[in-house]
């Protein structure tokens, strides 16, 4: 074998290498690390540490406030993503449709999605405020009481609306890529043949945006389910009630707050496990339905 052939082989793995390296120092390492932990019980400073096989498991099964939890994460979970997607899908296409001043209307809307999870949990907390907030106060004014503090339907929708603001940018910019990305052709054969701007939509546009959607919608589960933490912390903090508690926050409580380490890590297995058998089940079967 040629010395520069060699060198072609061993490239992209030298390009990988800090990728590679992050994701195994930051994922893999922690996630082994959890597996291992979630098989022994700590003492609360983690001193001292027991083989305990699967009682962590067992006691997390048989807790009441964990299928609250998963219930909970069902819902905010199934309202998140498709919010997300739904809202960015017709702001794309209102975009798409935009002539003047169009460069002004994208840049609006992809901005939510710079902001940190736990900032846009703040502004909404600010605007819903009981006492002090604009939104809520309007509420009032129609006759509606609006106080999340005490209310966790409320307190639900709250960290639902923080959620699907802070990600329907990133879903945007990703729908509307693929709307310019249509055939004009296309559109114009189907208009020529009477069909209408719904029937277009749906018959033509849409199939073609089923790659796309297919993806966002992978990406939206994975950010429902771990990547909302800072806003529910900041807005709810999980409450009232345990009403807005997820899977991943109840594994922060338990663990950081609680001190219960091996039922925390526990915790985090089965996340694990329901994440990757989500992801399968996307790939596995809702895959079928996307059109390349």
């Amino acid at each position: 074998m040629s010395a520069p052939f060699q060198r072609h082989r061993i490239t992209p793995w030298i390009l990988m290498a800090p990728q590679l390296g992050i994701v195994l120092v930051f994922f893999f390492w922690p996630a082994l690390q959890a597996i291992e932990q979630a098989f022994y019980v700590e003492d609360a400073f983690g001193l001292s540490r027991e083989f305990a096989g699967l009682v962590n498991f067992k006691a997390v099964l048989s807790d009441p406030t964990y299928y609250q939890a998963a219930g909970t994460t069902l819902i905010f979970s199934l309202a998140v993503a498709v919010g997300a997607m739904s809202i960015a899908l017709l702001l794309a296409v209102m975009a798409d449709r935009v002539i003047r001043g169009a460069r002004v209307y994208r840049t609006l809307l992809v901005w939510p999605y710079a902001v940190a999870p736990a900032v846009a949990g703040v502004l909404w907390l600010f605007l819903f405020d009981p006492t002090l907030g604009l939104i809520s106060g309007l509420l009032g004014n129609m006759g509606i009481e609006w106080d999340h503090k005490l209310n966790g339907a409320q307190a639900l929708a709250l960290v639902i609306m923080a959620s699907i603001w802070k990600q329907m940018s990133y879903n945007f910019v990703f729908f509307l890529a693929a709307l310019q990305s249509v055939p004009n052709s296309l559109l114009e054969a189907a208009a020529i043949d009477r069909a209408g701007p719904w029937r277009r939509f749906w018959t033509i546009t849409f199939p073609l945006l089923s790659p796309t959607a297919f993806f966002l919608l992978v990406m939206n589960s994975v950010y429902a389910f771990f990547e909302t933490f800072g806003t529910i912390d900041m807005v709810t903090s999980g409450g009232p009630g345990g009403a807005t508690t997820t899977l991943v926050y109840k594994v922060y409580q338990d663990g950081f707050v609680g001190q219960d380490m091996g039922a925390s890590a526990a915790q985090s297995v089965l996340l694990m496990a329901l994440v990757g058998g989500l992801t399968w089940f996307q790939f596995r079967y809702v895959e079928k339905k996307v059109q390349y």
